[in-house]
């Protein structure tokens, strides 16, 4: 019963979006061409309901298909919309941050769960959050954070891996989880947090139903008979978030936090909670933006390591070329800590990370709408409202860019006589661009070039 109540909905939202929505979208005045397996009346509407692999190949196709010319999507209910895929487009978007924002499509799905965040902000409410962000991710706090808690969330690491070395079997993301939660714990609430705590486990739970509203249209519906679940997990990650808020704030008027050796980082100043307090008079946006820099932090670099330790076991020659960089440095600078290392000093080290990325970037889907009516570098005219999506996922794949081999994994393509080549962050969008570029950019590469040597090298894995 359930079941057809959904699809005459789902019906009636697609004669609803044929009938009143029309495109002003063109190109020299012309219409943009629509991908070969647009239906009627559901456009590209059933295409968003398949798993994420299948939509992302769709993506990969589209891009070998139509190459860097934007093409025209429709999907029942939103606004009409299109796919970029040009570096010049994406650096259009990018730099101009007044005229592309999350919109309501993103909006309306996200902020249940992280509010008036940096993920859903815009405008002067994400500027400050951002200013927030770059304070406490200052140089000498940087310093503290790569030298003092990584070593030691990292050691804790290696001992559950070493399980490995006798034969057990585990599940290395749970590990990687694990580990970015304790650091990222530790970085927005100075606090120490495990995956297997019951904030983390709602917060887990709460974050991956938010991405599912992406590509399920009738959520507001299905969450009216399935969403008990999504909304009392919101609920403990709200709460949670709430408390931790009060405890910094009262903590600042006994003027007694932060200094106890036990509970915080050595020589850190502040913390990100202090940070966003000393910026943001409102409590509940203070939660909302640490929860958002939380998960910006701990699910990405969880992912980004967990394929890279993956590609390399899929990849015996890499591994051993990565393990003979490791055994000459290490040769070479005997009795030298891990938190020496950095990435300029590990080139071969970097470039598997940076491709492990690029073949499975954290954050494969992204979109925007139009604050205003816009033209894209290639001619392609915008109205108000209009939805601009881009695929990391499938640019990365881009034989375009990446050459014919942009489906392979090797490293090499990063390197240019030892010394790495980075892309601009319009051709390789893993770590976004413009004003909005990772503020945590800086510390995952630190997490990637400690994380080989840390304990004379991962021989578990």
């Amino acid at each position: 019963m359930f079941i057809s109540i959904i699809v005459s909905i789902f019906i009636a939202v697609c004669l609803g979006s044929s009938l009143f929505k029309g495109s002003e979208i063109r190109k020299n005045g012309k219409k943009l061409r629509r991908p070969p397996n647009t239906l009627p009346l559901v456009g590209n509407g059933i295409l968003f309901l398949q798993a994420r692999h299948k939509l992302f190949s769709w993506f990969v196709k589209c891009e070998r298909k139509f190459g860097w010319e934007t093409f025209e999507i429709s999907v029942p209910s939103l606004p009409p919309g299109v796919v970029i895929n040009d570096p010049k487009n994406l650096e259009y978007v990018m730099k101009n941050e007044g005229i592309f924002a999350k919109g309501d499509f993103f909006k309306s799905r996200s902020w249940d769960l992280f509010g008036n965040g940096i993920i859903n902000a815009d405008g002067d409410l994400w500027k400050v959050q951002r200013k927030a962000g770059l304070n406490f991710l200052n140089a000498s706090n940087l310093k503290v954070l790569t030298d003092v808690a990584l070593p030691k969330y990292l050691e804790e690491t290696l001992a559950q891996l070493r399980i490995a070395e006798n034969g057990k079997t585990i599940n290395l993301e749970a590990v990687f989880h694990e580990f970015t939660t304790k650091l990222m714990g530790r970085m927005a609430y100075d606090m120490d947090m495990r995956s297997g705590d019951p904030f983390s486990l709602a917060f887990e739970y709460a974050s991956g139903a938010t991405g599912e509203r992406f590509q399920n249209p009738l959520w507001p519906v299905t969450e009216m008979v399935f969403g008990g679940r999504l909304k009392s997990s919101i609920a403990k990650v709200k709460a949670f978030g709430t408390e931790i808020v009060s405890n910094a704030v009262r903590a600042r008027q006994e003027k007694s936090q932060v200094n106890n050796e036990q509970n915080s980082l050595d020589s850190i100043s502040g913390s990100l909670i202090n940070s966003l307090l000393d910026s943001i008079d409102d409590h509940q946006m203070v939660a909302d933006a640490a929860l958002n820099y939380l998960s910006a932090g701990r699910d990405t670099t969880a992912q980004a390591l967990t394929w890279a330790f993956y590609l390399l076991m899929r990849h015996p020659r890499v591994m051993d070329s990565a393990r003979q960089e490791a055994a000459y440095l290490t040769k070479e600078n005997p009795g030298r800590q891990s938190t020496t290392y950095k990435p300029t000093t590990v080139p071969y080290i970097m470039a598997v990370f940076y491709e492990a990325l690029r073949l499975y970037p954290p954050v494969p889907f992204e979109i925007k709408q139009c604050e205003q009516a816009t033209t894209l570098p290639d001619g392609t005219f915008l109205p108000r409202h209009a939805v601009l999506v881009w695929c990391p996922w499938a640019m990365n794949r881009s034989r375009s860019i990446w050459g014919e081999d942009a489906d392979d994994f090797r490293p090499e393509r990063w390197l240019d006589d030892g010394v790495i080549i980075l892309k601009t962050a319009f051709e390789y969008p893993v770590f976004n661009g413009g004003p909005r570029t990772c503020l945590g950019k800086k510390m995952a590469e630190a997490v990637a070039a400690q994380s080989y040597f840390a304990d004379g090298g991962w021989a578990a894995v």
